[in-house]
């Protein structure tokens, strides 16, 4: 099936493999529709376009991240992300005699790196670096790039196909939840409606069907924690995966300290009466746009995180505090990261400068990324988490 090129107005034209290859996840997610019936729900065709093995936007071969991909990750931006968060880990480590440190969803290696050689210059290396990756191709990534630039230190670096028990240490999950699988839902006379996709002559297209039993549920619970009903015509996300994979890292953590870095806002600001439209975002050769129904296989597809599910998904673990990402960083060390900065030539100043922008400014990373950390044991808060905690927000 050829995705209709009108939907696509605004976006960059794919090369010609690009475009070959979503015409095939197309075909793919086409074949799963028929055989459901003649609708999937948007979490199935979400799962399908990013997942499906061989064809998904993170299990084939393209590249995503970087100044040749569809985005840039904090790690991508600076080392100096990695490096404040490697004091916080290294910090930890400290009070546990030791550990590990875990990363679900390692991107381009790109943390790793960096957190690695910091954490080795603080003298505070971890027994493993351990990486749980689901992407074969992004492991493959992954390990070029470490054996190129931390080569001594590849007999730390461990890659996992499932969650440690009895972790001790630090897990950092950077980026990782916002690309778990969501439901649509359409509030209609009170009613809710689960958003399901389906497919015709011009391409995929939208189509409403009454929310199963789980969905319905969750979105009862969304209007009782805000206070109110959801308006007529209000559209938004959900999701159903993420209070289970939260679950299960918690319960993975003997003794340690969970990090989760991401974009998002609270419950109430997530589902507040301006954001009808939910907060579902796509993304394809640095545009940002939001049709998830176009270029499948091709385009990333996020959607922001509900942090109050995070922090109730998170039991037995108690809330080390809840930061923006410029108060994580400003906190945790950056300035002791830019001592030198006066000694820097002229043309590294202004690269620094411009990186810690992105990172830190409101109108970039700063505001809009926040970082939640969850312990568990005699452990001390992180300095990165000490001050503007917003836990109370949650």
């Amino acid at each position: 099936m050829e995705p209709n090129p009108e939907s696509r107005r605004g976006l960059p034209q794919p090369d010609a493999d690009s475009a070959a290859h979503s015409v095939s996840v197309a075909a793919h997610v086409g074949r799963r529709i028929e055989e459901a019936g003649g609708s999937v729900s948007f979490a199935e065709y979400m799962h399908e376009v990013l997942y499906a093995p061989g064809l998904g936007y993170y299990a084939a071969g393209a590249s995503k991240l970087g100044a040749a991909g569809d985005f840039v990750t904090a790690p991508e931006i600076s080392p100096l992300f990695g490096y404040v968060l490697a004091r916080q880990v290294a910090a930890v480590l400290a009070q546990l005699d030791g550990g590990d440190v875990l990363e679900p969803g390692a991107g381009s290696g790109a943390l790793a790196v960096s957190m690695l050689n910091k954490l080795a210059e603080l003298d505070a290396l971890p027994d493993r670096y351990l990486i749980l990756e689901v992407s074969a191709e992004l492991k493959q990534r992954q390990e070029k790039r470490l054996l190129a630039e931390v080569p001594q230190l590849m007999e730390r670096v461990c890659w996992i196909s499932q969650l440690p028990e009895q972790f001790v240490g630090v897990v950092v999950a950077n980026e990782v939840a916002d690309a778990i699988p969501v439901e649509r839902f359409l509030i209609d006379n009170e009613n809710v409606m689960q958003a399901r996709v389906g497919i015709g002559p011009d391409g995929f297209h939208w189509t409403y069907a009454p929310a199963p039993a789980f969905l319905e549920s969750a979105v009862r619970d969304i209007e009782s924690d805000i206070g109110h009903a959801l308006a007529n015509g209000y559209e938004s996300e959900v999701s159903p995966g993420l209070a289970g994979w939260i679950n299960g890292l918690t319960s993975a953590i003997d003794r340690g300290l969970l990090l989760l870095i991401d974009y998002g806002v609270t419950r109430n600001e997530y589902y507040a009466p301006d954001r009808h439209g939910g907060w579902l975002r796509c993304h394809f050769r640095h545009h940002a746009h939001s049709n998830p129904l176009v270029l499948p296989g091709i385009q990333d597809l996020t959607a922001w995180v509900d942090f109050s599910l995070v922090a109730a998904a998170a039991r037995g673990m108690n809330i080390a505090g809840f930061v923006t990402q410029a108060h994580f960083l400003l906190n945790g060390g950056l300035e002791d990261e830019l001592q030198n900065f006066a000694d820097l030539s002229i043309e590294r100043q202004i690269e620094l400068s411009a990186q810690v922008k992105l990172l830190t400014l409101p109108a970039e990373m700063g505001e809009n990324f926040k970082c939640i950390g969850f312990s568990r044991g005699e452990i001390s808060t992180p300095a990165a988490l000490l001050m503007a905690d917003r836990t109370h927000f949650l």
